[in-house]
């Protein structure tokens, strides 16, 4: 039966950072996550005089700085990715990912400057601190994690999405012989050296997977639920879709789900990618009706092989920890104006809905700061 690889069962190493301090037990605001959206938040927190460790907390859960980039496939550089915006404040620290190297794996570069920008502003994150549920306790919010109980009058919740990958239902998955690996269980084309792969999804991460496998894995097909749409804007990220900012904004303020980003956006038509074009490569099938235990069938009635199915299909918000708060509407998603839940006023998503980007986040802290400030 296939299995789908997490990223905990990734074979990869990190630089362990830990906070020297112990979690305190109470504090006016926590942040959860230290990636581009919490330390946005937690920039703004500092600018407005509070401090670190007395006046706001932050917790993250990973080994790590970086978010999820240190997540993030071997292969990845800074050239290929969608833009990473500089966090508030970096040209203080004289640098920025605009210059940085592009040879290097972008994990790396996102990981050293992160932990370069939380030393630098005293952001005193504490890690790994996984927290598994908050509650309402009186007018405070008892955030329970792995190492106790932290009581806050104002919770920012900044996990993202990498935690929760989305990977559609196909008939006869479960059959499936071969590996199911989603994007964030991606390590490096060297895993599917030699077999048969079959990459689905319509993004910048799909295409990366079927340029890095060519010549490695022994045969390659691309299944996609749309036809690709190529921008010649290499930059354009969410930030530049004015279509995915006004509709992630519209499903907020509704309570619904999130829709998908890519649509809107399309891939960076790079000479990279042109290459893949002319050359065949890059060339999308209509999915797959089924999977069977030794490949996918095809509308048409044709069979591939398959010894993995890498599945690129994205993410949703990864907001299980606040299910005892029941912030979910009926209709799928958690009410949201400017990172305020209109439910609870005390929960504000950094990162979320229009502003799931480094740009987007940016200016979701700033908002969410002077918004925590007026609480305050």
């Amino acid at each position: 039966m296939g299995r789908l690889i997490s990223p905990g069962a990734r074979s990869q190493s990190f630089v362990m950072v830990y906070s020297v301090s112990p979690v305190p037990s109470d504090a006016a605001v926590a942040i959860i996550g230290a990636g581009q959206a919490g330390l946005a938040v937690a920039y703004y927190l500092r600018r407005f005089q509070l401090d670190a460790d007395v006046d706001f907390v932050v917790l993250d859960r990973s080994p790590s700085t970086g978010g999820a980039w240190q997540f993030r496939w071997d292969g990845l550089r800074m050239g290929s990715a969608h833009k990473v915006n500089d966090l508030p404040g970096m040209a203080e620290l004289g640098i920025s990912f605009e210059t940085a190297d592009r040879s290097l794996p972008a994990k790396d570069i996102v990981a050293g400057y992160y932990r370069r920008y939380e030393d630098h502003f005293g952001l005193a994150v504490h890690r790994p601190v996984a927290v598994t549920s908050v509650v309402n306790r009186g007018a405070d919010l008892v955030l329970r994690h792995s190492e106790g109980e932290t009581a806050v009058r104002v919770l920012v919740n900044a996990t993202g999405t990498w935690g929760s990958p989305f990977v559609p239902y196909y008939p006869g998955a479960g059959t499936f012989r071969g590996r199911h690996v989603h994007t964030n269980g991606y390590v490096s084309s060297e895993e599917f050296r030699g077999q048969n792969v079959v990459v689905v999804g319509g993004g910048t991460s799909a295409v990366g997977f079927l340029l890095e496998l060519e010549g490695v894995a022994a045969t390659v097909s691309w299944a996609s639920r749309r036809p690709i749409d190529y921008s010649t804007d290499h930059v354009r990220t969410i930030e530049g879709g004015v279509a995915a900012v006004r509709d992630a904004d519209a499903a907020a303020r509704a309570g619904q789900s999130l829709p998908s980003i890519v649509s809107s956006t399309g891939v960076p038509l790079t000479r990279k990618v042109a290459a893949g074009i002319s050359r065949g490569l890059l060339k999308e099938r209509p999915m797959f009706v089924r999977v069977e235990p030794n490949g996918v069938r095809w509308a048409d009635g044709s069979f591939t092989s398959a010894d993995a199915i890498i599945w690129a299909t994205g993410f949703r918000p990864e907001l299980r920890h606040l299910a005892p708060l029941k912030l979910r509407e009926r209709e799928g998603g958690v009410t949201v104006e400017s990172g305020q839940v209109w439910t609870d006023p005390r929960v504000f998503l950094a990162g979320y809905g229009p502003y799931a980007s480094t740009i987007g986040a940016n200016r979701s802290g700033r908002i969410i700061a002077r918004q925590i400030m007026a609480q305050l």
